[in-house]
């Protein structure tokens, strides 16, 4: 299992979509290990082209940084496609969460 799988996974999710660790994992090959999707993420490099902002949490949230300009960073990107978030920063899975087709 290499990282370039997860990173497959997350190249597939479209604009004005979302995915989880978990769900990324699960469509990795990895079920059941959802950090080391944030594992993979955290050693992206900036210029991979791959849309890391897409992947948020199981509640739906982002998930906190060392940074958390970065968090915001990808609640603007999100934004900018489309995505909603509730008052309490939360985006409906119900609503914006990609299923891929099988």
């Amino acid at each position: 299992m290499k990282y370039e799988d997860i990173y497959g996974v997350i190249r597939d999710i479209p604009k004005g979509r979302v995915a989880t660790y978990g769900q990324i994992a699960e469509l990795a090959g990895i079920a059941g290990q959802p950090r080391r999707v944030g594992y993979a993420l955290s050693a992206l490099k900036p210029d991979s082209g791959v849309p890391w902002h897409r992947v948020i949490n199981a509640n739906g949230e982002i998930s906190e940084r060392s940074n958390p300009k970065v968090e915001t960073l990808q609640r603007r990107m999100l934004e900018r496609e489309g995505i909603v978030f509730s008052r309490e920063g939360k985006v409906s899975l119900t609503r914006f969460q990609w299923r891929p087709k099988n």
